[in-house]
């Protein structure tokens, strides 16, 4: 039987792990990140934030330019990070890039009372891709309306709209519970006690509601909600593995501020050796045919022992 969950014992989490995977990962230093590259898997670092969010922000404008009449494209995007969002919206306006035949797809949402969080919500996601995007490109070169797509708690039409058109990139970032989107590690419930799902089981899930780890509940709240823990939503929907797996490619990003030294080392460690283990969901990334993981340097810390 593998070990409780240092932090919420019903749940599977990266603390469930054999020991000595988490003290490996510990130990690698950003050379050694660089170093677990493998063909399918690409490490890069970035040494200043303004090169960082700059290429983040090309993954828009390299699937959108792809677009065409015959085969629209694009790209699906995160809420964390956003600081490559405006500057998405000044690089499709100062390349005059016409947007009719590009689609972009929110990765999730807040479900509330069983439904999405209305656009004015505060923490919506919606509301920051418009607001910080899509609303600052100008009206000639915006997108249709129905060829953004953002998952609902009922999300048949979410779903249907990846068949209208090609995915170049699903970008992501990685929370503190090691999960892409809303893709947390499932609660340790029958038939799940002793072992977490197989990731054969783990990666059928498509787009769902979700109930949120409470990691990601309190990670949340420190990023977004100034650590004000009772207005974070405690479920979501989102983008699932099945319509990761339709993404030509995986691109996540860690600037470190929405996971730490360790976790960032652990995820690059299991998906370079193929480790795959539901309690860390990152990790069935393995299994993808093209991911790249990219690191701002200052964002990657150490592992190591600091008093404050």
């Amino acid at each position: 039987m593998r070990p409780l969950s240092i932090v919420a014992p019903d749940w599977w989490d990266y603390t469930t792990l054999d020991r000595e995977i988490l003290d490996d990962a510990a130990r690698l230093t950003p050379e050694d990140l660089v170093a677990l590259s493998r063909p399918g898997f690409t490490v890069k670092i970035y040494d200043t934030v303004e090169e960082f969010y700059l290429a983040e922000a090309l993954e828009y404008i390299h699937a959108w330019q792809q677009a065409t009449p015959e085969q629209p494209a694009g790209i699906c995007g995160p809420i964390g990070p956003t600081e490559q969002l405006p500057l998405v919206a000044q690089l499709v306006n100062e390349l005059e890039l016409d947007l009719r035949y590009a689609h972009f797809w929110g990765m999730d949402e807040w479900v509330i009372d069983g439904k999405e969080a209305p656009i004015d919500f505060p923490l919506s996601f919606a509301r920051a891709d418009m607001e910080l995007c899509f609303n600052r490109i100008r009206p000639d070169l915006r997108m249709p309306p129905e060829n953004i797509h953002f998952p609902k708690a009922d999300p048949t039409e979410y779903i249907a709209s990846w068949s209208r058109a090609r995915c170049v990139i699903m970008q992501g970032g990685q929370g503190e519970v090691k999960h892409w989107a809303f893709n947390d590690p499932p609660r340790r419930e029958p038939p799940w006690t002793e072992t977490p799902p197989p990731p054969e089981v783990y990666r059928q899930l498509g787009t769902r509601v979700v109930d949120l780890h409470p990691m990601t509940i309190i990670q949340n709240a420190r990023t977004s909600g100034g650590g004000v823990v009772q207005n974070v939503p405690t479920k979501a929907v989102t983008v699932g593995p099945l319509e990761t797996w339709r993404a030509e490619k995986v691109s996540i990003w860690h600037a470190g501020k929405h996971d730490n030294p360790f976790g960032q080392r652990l995820t690059t460690l299991m998906i370079s050796k193929r480790i795959v283990d539901t309690s860390v969901p990152m990790s069935l990334l393995a299994d993808h045919p093209n991911v790249q993981f990219n690191f701002l340097r200052s964002g990657i810390g150490v592992c190591a022992v600091e008093m404050h």
